[in-house]
């Protein structure tokens, strides 16, 4: 049988029949995020840090987060804060193998964000395992996702070293070393890349990669999250 829209359309509404869709922040039956709840996702900035993106009362060059830090990437940006709403977000998301919702975070980037002048869409490799477990890669997805929005190639241009802790195990003293060895360019890098991840934490993943890329021949990397750890 000839496969077409209307197809695909029947199939996603007799699945929301028989696995109705929820909140992914209230658990609530209806939309991805419902009403009550998109609103209440904060957005994270401006005015910022011109470099870390670090919303503030006040746009400066460095804050007090990033400053003396030797930061790989040029810019991070990222949508909304990470605050309880957020969380419970990518915890559906990243946790609960909630699929549908990383349009609904590349949909909140595209809003908030200057899409960027790059060559390509880069995105933060995930520890195999936990891949296999949630049944999705997380950044890989939300890459793919802006790649359509924004027209800007996407492209595969990291690996993840095996053997390495999780960032998520370990103080945040110790995160920066632990993430400076955990990444590897796959091969050459454009001039110009834009490094996805879904949540900015303490800065030590993406400047890890974003300094992998610069090995790879990467001369500037722009940082680009859904959601951001703020301090």
């Amino acid at each position: 049988m000839r496969h077409t829209a209307a197809t695909s359309v029947g199939k996603m509404r007799l699945i929301d029949l028989l696995v109705p869709r929820r909140c992914g922040i209230c658990g609530r039956v209806g939309a991805s995020v419902c009403e009550s709840c998109f609103p209440r996702l904060v957005r994270c900035g401006p005015p910022w840090c011109e470099r870390c993106g670090a919303p503030g009362p006040w746009p400066v060059a460095r804050c007090a987060e990033c400053s003396g830090r030797r930061l790989a990437f040029a810019t991070a940006r990222a949508a909304v804060v990470y605050e309880s709403h957020a969380r419970s977000f990518v915890g559906s998301w990243k946790e609960r193998g909630r699929r549908d919702l990383t349009a609904v975070a590349a949909g909140l980037m595209v809003t908030f964000l200057p899409r960027p002048a790059v060559d390509v869409i880069a995105f933060v490799p995930g520890d195999r395992d936990r891949e296999l477990r949630r049944g999705h890669s997380p950044a890989a997805a939300l890459a793919r996702e802006l790649s359509g929005a924004w027209e800007i190639p996407v492209a595969t241009l990291l690996r993840r070293r095996p053997g390495v802790q999780r960032q998520r195990d370990l103080p945040r003293a110790e995160r920066r070393r632990n993430a400076a060895r955990a990444f590897a360019p796959c091969g050459p890098a454009p001039r110009r890349v834009c490094l996805v991840d879904d949540v900015y934490t303490t800065g030590s993943t993406a400047t890890a990669c974003a300094a992998a890329l610069r090995r790879a021949g990467a001369r500037r990397v722009e940082v680009a999250c859904f959601a951001r750890a703020v301090r």
